[in-house]
Parts: C-alpha cells; sequence; structure tokens
C-alpha cells in the first residue's frame, strides 16, 4: 500500500468522512477513492475555516482535515492555521510537502518547521514504515488535552513510497480528566460564601458538551452567567440567569454584574487578555477553571484554580456545592437586576436597532435579521470588525453549539467558511455569517464553493462602501486620498457565482428579503443579501 493510500485509509478509520483541500495533494485522490468526500476550495484559508467549523460542530467526533500543496498552497494556509490555533480548535493539515532531498534547502516552504508557532504538533513522515506511527501521534494531540491543529508534512517522493507489510493502526483514545478533588471542596466554600458570584464560560464548555452541569451550578447558587464570545450558546441566553456575552462590544447587564461581582468563576475559558475579549475587573478576586494549566496566572491573577474537564469539574462543583446548601438559593433579586439593568441598556440602543434611516443602519438589519430566523434552528457567526460588534451584545442564543464566535485573532473573511463548514456538519440548520464589504474582499470567491458543493448558506453582507471602523484612526488618509473607500455589487456577484444574490435599501424590505433568501436556501441555493448601510462606528463599548 502506497504512503497516501495509507493515509487515506487511516482517515477513515479515524471516522474522517470529509476532506478539505486544494490540489495538488496526493492524498484528496487516495481519500477519493475510498469515499472520503474532497471539497475544493478556490483559496486554501477558507478551506481551513470549513474544517475548523466541521471540528467544532461535531466535537472532533468528525475532525476537520485540511489538504494542500507544497509551497505556496501551505503558505496560503497559514493564516486558516493561525486562526484555528488562536480559537483552540483542533483540525489535521496535512501538507504535501518537497521531496526530502530538497526539503530544507531554501527558498523552499517546509511547512513542519515553519508552522510550529501555530500548531499544537508538527511532524514530517521522512520514511514510509513510520506513516501509522506519525498519524497516530497528530491524532492524539488533536483528540487529548488543549485542542488545536496537528500537522503532518508529507513529501511528495515518500507519498509515492510502499508501506511494507499490513496496515497497522487502529483509532487513537480519548481521555479526560477532572481537577484535584480537594481544590473543589475550597472553591466550593468560595462559591457558597460569595454573594454576586458571576459564573463565566468559555468554549471549554463546548467541547465538554457540559451544558446541563453549567445550568444546574447556576441555578443552585443562584448566580448569572456570562460568556465569552467563544463560549457563547453554551448557556441559553434568554435564561433569566443569563447576561450574555462580550468581546470588544458587550451588554449593559454583563459590564455591570462583571463589575459588581464579589467573585468570577471563569469556566472552560483561558481568561486570555486580548482586544476582543471580556475584561476580567482587576478588584474582583477570580477562580479559574481551565483544561490547560498554562492559562493559569497568564492574563489575569487568580486565587484559585481547578485544572480539568468542563463537564467533570462542573459536576465535581455541583455535588461540593450542594452538600453545603440546604436548597438552590433564591434567584429572584438577581433576576431583577439583571432585567432592570439590561432593560436600560437596551433602551439606549432602540434607537439604532428600530431605525427607520437610508442608508440603512447595521443595526436595524441585524435586529431583522434574529425577528425574522428560527433562532433556535439557526447557527451563526461574524466576521471581524464592525460585524461582530454590533451582532454579538443583541444577539440571543438558544441552542448549543449554536454560535461559532472567535477573536482572539481576527482575519477578515473566516466567517465565510464557518458556515459552510457548518452547513456540512448540520445539514438541516440555517447557518449565517454576517460580514462586511471589507471582509468579502479577503474570501469572497469562495461563495462560488458553497454553490458548487451544494452548501445552501445565508450570507448577510453589510455594505457602506467604507471600512468604517477605520474611519476614526485615518481621517487624514480618507480625506485626502479616500484610503478606506471601497465598492461592489455583491449581490451581483453572488448571482455570478451561481446563488441567489438580491441588494437591499429599504428598512421594509430587510425582513421579505431574509425569508427570500431562505427560500432560495431551502431550494438548494447558497443565498447572499447585501444590505446598503451607512458608516456606522457606534458600538457598546463598557
Amino acid at each position: 500500500m502506497k504512503v497516501s493510500a495509507a493515509i487515506a485509509e487511516i482517515l477513515r478509520r479515524e471516522g474522517v468522512d470529509v476532506i478539505f483541500g486544494y490540489p495538488r495533494n496526493a492524498v484528496l485522490e487516495t481519500a477519493a477513492a475510498i469515499g472520503i468526500r474532497p471539497v475544493i476550495v478556490r483559496q486554501e484559508r477558507t478551506g481551513v475555516h470549513m474544517a475548523d467549523a466541521l471540528s467544532r460542530l461535531t466535537r472532533g467526533r468528525r475532525m476537520g482535515v485540511f489538504a494542500m500543496q507544497h509551497g505556496p498552497g501551505t503558505e496560503n494556509a497559514y493564516g486558516g492555521v493561525a486562526q484555528a490555533y488562536s480559537e483552540s480548535v483542533p483540525v489535521l493539515v496535512l501538507p504535501q510537502g518537497y521531496a526530502r532531498r530538497i526539503a530544507h534547502v531554501p527558498d523552499n516552504f517546509n511547512a513542519s518547521i515553519s508552522m510550529r508557532d501555530v500548531t499544537k504538533t508538527a511532524e514530517p513522515i521522512l520514511r514510509a514504515e513510520d506513516t501509522p506511527a506519525v498519524l497516530r501521534r497528530a491524532f492524539s494531540a488533536l483528540r487529548n488535552g488543549r485542542l488545536r491543529p496537528a500537522l503532518v508534512e508529507m513529501p511528495w517522493d515518500v507519498l509515492a513510497e510502499e508501506i511494507p507489510g499490513e496496515l497497522d493502526y487502529r483509532p487513537v483514545i480519548s481521555t479526560r480528566f477532572g481537577p484535584d478533588p480537594a481544590a473543589v471542596e475550597a472553591v466550593a466554600d468560595r462559591l457558597v460564601a460569595a454573594r454576586r458570584l458571576v459564573i463565566h464560560a468559555g468554549q471549554g464548555v463546548h467541547w465538554a458538551e457540559a451544558y446541563a452541569e453549567l445550568r444546574e451550578l447556576a441555578e443552585l447558587l443562584g448566580a448569572p452567567v456570562s460568556t465569552s464570545l467563544e463560549g457563547k450558546s453554551a448557556f441559553d441566553e434568554t435564561h433569566p440567569l443569563a447576561l450574555g456575552s462580550g468581546g470588544a462590544a458587550i451588554p449593559g447587564q454583563l459590564r455591570h454584574f462583571l463589575d459588581r461581582a464579589d467573585l468570577i468563576l471563569g469556566i472552560g475559558c483561558s481568561l486570555s487578555e486580548t482586544a476582543f475579549g471580556v475584561a476580567m475587573p482587576d478588584h474582583v478576586p477570580i477562580i479559574h477553571a481551565t483544561l490547560d494549566p498554562a492559562d493559569i496566572n497568564k492574563s489575569v491573577r487568580c486565587e484559585a484554580a481547578l485544572v480539568g474537564d468542563a463537564q467533570l469539574t462542573l459536576a465535581m462543583l455541583i455535588a461540593a456545592c450542594r452538600a453545603r446548601l440546604d436548597a438552590p438559593r433564591n434567584p429572584s433579586a438577581t433576576i431583577a437586576e439583571i432585567r432592570e439593568v439590561e432593560t436600560r441598556w437596551l433602551a439606549e440602543w432602540l434607537p439604532l436597532l428600530e431605525s427607520d434611516d437610508t442608508p440603512l443602519s447595521p443595526y436595524r438589519v441585524l435586529w431583522e435579521l434574529q425577528r425574522t430566523v428560527d433562532v433556535a434552528n439557526t447557527i451563526i457567526t461574524h466576521d471581524a470588525g464592525s460585524p461582530r460588534d454590533q451582532l454579538t451584545p443583541f444577539w440571543k442564543s438558544v441552542t448549543p453549539p449554536s454560535y461559532l464566535g472567535w477573536g482572539k485573532s481576527t482575519q477578515l473573511g473566516y466567517g465565510l467558511g464557518l458556515a459552510m463548514g457548518a452547513k456540512l456538519a448540520c445539514p438541516d440548520k440555517l447557518c449565517i455569517n454576517v460580514w462586511g464589504d471589507a471582509a468579502i474582499g479577503f474570501t469572497g470567491m469562495d461563495f462560488e464553493t458553497a454553490a458548487r458543493e451544494r452548501l445552501p448558506i445565508l450570507s448577510i453582507l453589510l455594505n457602506n462602501s467604507a471600512m468604517a471602523i477605520e474611519l476614526p484612526v485615518m481621517p487624514i488618509a480618507t480625506e485626502r486620498y479616500r484610503s478606506t473607500d471601497i465598492s461592489g455589487d455583491y449581490a451581483a456577484f453572488a448571482r455570478a457565482l451561481g446563488g441567489y444574490g438580491e441588494r437591499v435599501t429599504t428598512p421594509d424590505q430587510i425582513a421579505p428579503a431574509i425569508r427570500r433568501g431562505i427560500a432560495a436556501i431551502e431550494a438548494g441555493q447558497p443565498a447572499l443579501i447585501e444590505f446598503i448601510t451607512h458608516t456606522e462606528t457606534r458600538a457598546s463599548r463598557l
């Protein structure tokens, strides 16, 4: 068996049924030969984004895999791998590499060396007989501990070699571990003693599928729950104890409760300090429950730490807290405070959310979107910049995992691939990406991939003919050279690529256009609805 065929067979044994890629890479053909569907993209970065979403929404049970050619193909994929690394998403990256005799000769791009900083493991296959062992190490890294991409570089000469004997490969095991029981008891004492506890949940809750446990602990302690962007939808945001999620823009009630807390429990999150994450108040003690001990005291000082799987950690905390309480705490006062603060904050934004202005307010578009779709059966993601800041504070996720949040890196164009990967993972869901006219310039050609690969997604395109978020920082360049101006007829572009495209300019057509886009999707066509908006720079930055 040739190495290329052996790799395909290993993928099949690991449960892989689709492989994203761009030729030339021998594994794309050998995978197709045994029934693994190849999805060919127009640009490598988007393919990695699609693999990212597939891994997220299947919790790695259908591992996202991306295969690309040596040299420029691998170079083009770098950004997608870096984005998955920053968001802690497992993706198997399979670059074809230069032949071994020239793999280290300048100026040849060596993926296993150059991508070490954005992967959990990066290893070349140097001998045909080592193929099973190298793939075993990669999949073990993908399925255990802190989740991040793993890379296996496949020199083109090795791919053509024969593996001696029968292929000896069995799927790798996946393990979980829990925190120190003594530390759990000490933390439970702190949680029960707190009078203004806030629980802050990250995407570790998604990966552990600890939704029931998160809700049970919150209701037991009567504690409000916030989430990171990556953790959004881990807690029903219509629940009376929900504070919503935050990034660069956050809901008023979230900021209010964090700043007035007497204890914060971070669960399933890194608490990394980023420009696009929730800023933790300096004066509030923090207990950090996370999978990776490297995150402890990295960005914020914590008074206690629990290291382990979020579900196991929450289950142990529930048992310990229940033993200390006669009954669940009455949350009525906390719920009333949440409602009062949220109502006051929302009143400040309703003029934008319900605006009849033309060009359209992007807030009105997204407000109408939430009220037009079936939120419980929708998976939505945003793009970087204004779409993220205008969507995340106001969109209330109901079911997990229905919001693909991100923000530790902020590459424009990420959302399109996420939406397509989501549709492949969850074909019965309405999958939406919200982006702007800057983001479509980076990955827009892959809307054709959605049409060609029969992945009917809904693209909400906010077109203000400008890089609006840059206007405050580039006034001279804009005034003198129009440096932030961009243009395009993106509805026509979508139609030219085989999708449904419609441009909307008046408020009364927002909801009807969305419904027409959904009808096109139900008929099997991806839809892009282009809304002509004004250059809105206001955001809920608290």
